[in-house]
């Protein structure tokens, strides 16, 4: 009976997992175009897709190798990446959009960058000017 399950099971798990990555561009295009207010936890997004914390994180490891988190982090540094590099907000205000306290949101940053938020968008413009 298990092999029976196994390819339903296996659908099932990649389903979820495009939800989880859908909802997660969805979420944050909503932080930076202002219909969201908050950053929603992995617990709120788990919710949204009608299954537990536990078994999101079970199926995100099995289906992609990492942690949801993992992936979470990724699409918040795109994204301020994106907006650093493509805007002319300030960094307080990327970080506030993005809704973290501008003090973490640099040590955020820097702990995966290597370099600070402005210190990125320094040398993204000394690259892309002539």
């Amino acid at each position: 009976m298990t092999e029976v399950l196994s390819p339903r099971i296996k659908r099932r798990s990649t389903e979820i997992t495009i939800q989880y990555f859908e909802l997660l561009d969805r979420h944050l295009s909503d932080l930076v175009n202002g219909k969201a207010m908050e950053m929603l936890e992995l617990k709120d997004i788990a919710s949204l897709l009608c299954i537990s914390q536990k078994h999101l994180i079970k199926i995100i490891q099995e289906t992609s190798g990492n942690h949801p988190c993992h992936f979470y982090v990724n699409k918040i540094l795109t994204c301020t990446k994106d907006l650093l590099i493509n805007s002319t907000l300030t960094i307080s205000t990327i970080a506030q959009t993005l809704t973290y306290d501008p003090s973490n949101f640099t040590k955020f940053f820097k702990k995966y960058e290597g370099i600070t938020p402005s210190e990125f968008r320094q040398l993204k413009k000394a690259k892309s000017s002539p």
